[in-house]
């Protein structure tokens, strides 16, 4: 088993979906971190479940509890461990149909690995539910890399095949306000959006998308190559977030149909820095930092959970039967990803920040 990632900033989570709570260790943190419960709650209810009629309506509170590691508000230097407690818990139709692994899901392979040990509530440690874990780990690399001036977002690109334009950072950021249920900076199309999900839903179905990430401000020189690159360490913690089935950063797969002339970004200098004049590479050259925006995109595939009746087989009987998986989904996950894909990035940054020692061990 492998639940414990980072080197200089580690986070090690735990819980499943219908257990007691969801729970995060966040270790290597620098002391002196001025932080509170609010700014990790903030961060968790940008994914907590039924926050518009577009997500899952179970009803859970996702408040934090801070065990350790805080104190008078700010970091102490020891393990930071927090929780989020399950309440909304309806297990019956996982007992019912325990033997019937549902399409699109880790049913049969969890059963199989795990010698049918596994919990299949929900999915246990494989539903989405552990993500939470990510955002409350995630609020702390965000306040750390605020001290480096380091900035993370992220928004929703595409639903369904309906694309958001290209627009300016400050417009994202205004437009990402609240009242926005797909997290789309480009109103225009998240309607658009909006109109999909819903339709899907109506027809028993799911839709997936695509989350861009951006941090703005990364210091040159971020990443170890060559197996801990920026890329293979991002990588590594996006495709950790269940239904992410694509990363590219940059032109992406885009560059494989360019010619090298067009790939290529040009250096520039301006107010005495070496830039690039175009961002083709996302941010990274040879896996390291060049302090050009770092830029991602995260294909989120369609929720598993359907409605509409599937083929699937029956475990002990060793027979094929028909399953209409009922209960509290998303219709589309992409909205409550984005602040996953965000705390990710910032998790990975700040740890490979503290590895190039450009973060002080004590923050105060």
């Amino acid at each position: 088993m492998s639940n414990i990632i980072g080197e200089s900033f580690r986070l090690a989570y735990f819980g499943e979906s219908h257990g007691p709570c969801i729970g995060v260790v966040v270790d290597g943190c620098p002391s002196g971190l001025k932080i509170k419960a609010g700014d990790i709650q903030n961060e968790l209810d940008k994914r907590k479940p039924g926050q518009s009629e577009l997500v899952t309506q179970r009803e859970e509170e996702d408040k934090v509890e801070i065990l350790s590691g805080i104190f008078n508000g700010r970091t102490t230097g020891a393990p930071i461990a927090m929780i989020i407690q399950n309440r909304c818990v309806d297990s019956t139709p996982y007992e019912e149909r325990r033997n019937l692994p549902r399409p699109g899901h880790a049913d049969y392979t969890a059963s199989e690995k795990y010698w049918g040990f596994n919990d299949y509530r929900g999915g246990g440690m494989f539903s989405g539910r552990i993500t939470a874990s990510f955002v409350m780990a995630g609020a702390i690399a965000k306040k750390l890399l605020g001290k480096i001036d380091v900035e993370v977002l992220a928004y929703t690109k595409e639903i369904a095949g309906v694309k958001s334009g290209d627009m300016p950072i400050d417009q994202i950021r205004k437009n990402m306000g609240g009242g926005n249920p797909v997290r789309c900076p480009d109103l225009e199309a998240a309607e658009k959006m909006i109109a999909e999900i819903k339709k899907a839903r109506k027809e028993g179905d799911s839709v997936g998308g695509i989350v861009e990430g951006i941090a703005l401000n990364v210091p040159v020189g971020l990443g170890e190559p060559v197996f801990d690159s920026v890329e293979s360490e991002l990588s590594k913690l996006i495709f950790s977030i269940p239904s992410v089935k694509g990363v590219e950063f940059g032109a992406g797969f885009r560059a494989a149909g360019l010619r090298g002339s067009e790939n290529n970004d040009p250096f520039e200098i301006r107010d005495e820095k070496i830039i690039t004049k175009t961002n083709n590479c996302g941010g990274i050259l040879g896996g390291i930092s060049d302090g050009m925006p770092i830029v991602m995109r995260v294909a989120i595939k369609p929720t598993s959970s359907i409605s509409k009746p599937q083929k699937t087989v029956n475990m002990t009987k060793m027979e094929e039967e028909t399953i209409s998986v009922r209960g509290k989904h998303d219709p589309c996950l992409v909205p409550r990803a984005v602040p996953v894909v965000e705390s990710a990035m910032a998790i990975v940054l700040a740890d490979l920040a503290l590895r190039a020692d450009r973060v002080p061990r004590v923050v105060g």
